[in-house]
């Protein structure tokens, strides 16, 4: 018997990616997935590339999560934090939404409305001593999927003291199954290909959490849905404080760092060499003209922006490698 996990939330992109990589994790047991509508159908009836799992979508109620030892919860932004309360305490949690990330309860009421449901452990090891927190907790809050790609290129440039946290510049794109899987207009191929479309401009709700892993205190973002279903390029740009090698401090940061790599010099991240890894991929230079720090960085949004991290993270609270179940190697062509 392994350890035995579920999944409420799976019907979505995200659930889906989640079942497809706990179906191959070698130390995980998936007892359990959860859906609405859905409830009641083979997994496979959602989630055709997953032939094989010999699985029925339950409701997504307690009773049904109660039994396992984690739970993942890849519900919609609100709903995870009844739920999570009304498991039991020796159930451990990764929760995918947004529910769990934010210390401040004004950013929480600003950027997505209603109550504050409080803090848990924020879920991106690659932060400095996260890791022995995540190890340590019960509940984790895994990252929102602009947030730690941008975080990622960022926080140890502010942590060096290599730019300054007060004039951050953010453009990233985004893949659509980003927008999640319910039917909407603009998310129709008809809409979509080829077009690029920036949306939420100068109030996207990743905003604060970017600020709080990251120790930035002047962030413009500008999200962009692009014409491909997984992936995010963020471009990052920052004043510089001195004339530190910021791709040298990306380096040193991230040595030890399994999902994160530094690409040699001259060679640019692009979201289909991140495709179903659990990977980020980064490149730093100092613009000529501007002398901005400019560093731009990519990840499968279903993998380290979603999935591929609440597996990550749920590896640290069980006590296994974090690498269990996850390529760092991306798919191609």
């Amino acid at each position: 018997m392994g350890i035995r996990v579920a999944v409420a939330g799976a019907s979505g992109y995200a659930g889906g990616e989640l079942l497809r990589l706990l179906a191959g994790h070698p130390e995980f047991e998936l007892i359990a997935a959860t859906a609405h509508s859905q409830a009641g159908q083979p997994v496979t009836a959602v989630h055709p590339h997953l032939a094989g799992l010999d699985l029925v979508f339950a409701a997504t109620e307690p009773a049904t999560l109660a039994d396992a030892d984690l739970v993942f919860l890849a519900l919609p932004h609100g709903q995870s934090a009844a739920l999570a309360a009304a498991l039991p305490a020796t159930v451990k949690v990764v929760d995918l939404g947004a529910d769990h990330r934010l210390r401040d309860a004004g950013a929480w009421s600003r950027y997505y409305g209603g109550e504050h449901a409080g803090a848990w452990t924020y879920g991106l090891p690659e932060l400095p001593g996260r890791r022995t927190e995540i190890a340590a907790a019960t509940r984790v809050a895994s990252t929102g999927c602009y947030a730690v790609a941008t975080t990622l290129a960022l926080a140890p440039l502010i942590a060096a003291g290599a730019v300054r946290p007060d004039d951050v510049v953010v453009v990233a794109a985004s893949g659509t199954s980003g927008a999640g899987r319910a039917a909407k207009a603009p998310l129709l191929g008809s809409e979509v290909m080829g077009d690029l479309t920036p949306y939420k401009v100068g109030a996207h709700q990743h905003v604060p959490e970017i600020k709080q892993a990251t120790g930035a205190t002047g962030l413009s973002f500008t999200p962009v849905l692009a014409p491909m279903p997984r992936g995010i390029l963020a471009t990052v740009t920052a004043v510089p404080t001195g004339d530190a090698d910021p791709r040298a401090v990306l380096a040193a940061a991230y040595a030890d760092a399994p999902f994160v790599h530094v690409l040699p010099e001259g060679a640019w991240p692009h979201t289909a060499a991140t495709a179903g890894s659990n990977s980020c991929h980064l490149q730093a230079t100092v613009d000529v003209d501007s002398g901005r720090v400019i560093v731009v960085s990519a990840i499968d949004n279903l993998g380290k922006g979603a999935a591929g991290q609440a597996v990550q993270n749920a590896n640290l609270m069980v006590g296994l490698p974090e690498t269990t179940g996850l390529s760092v190697f991306g798919v191609a062509p």
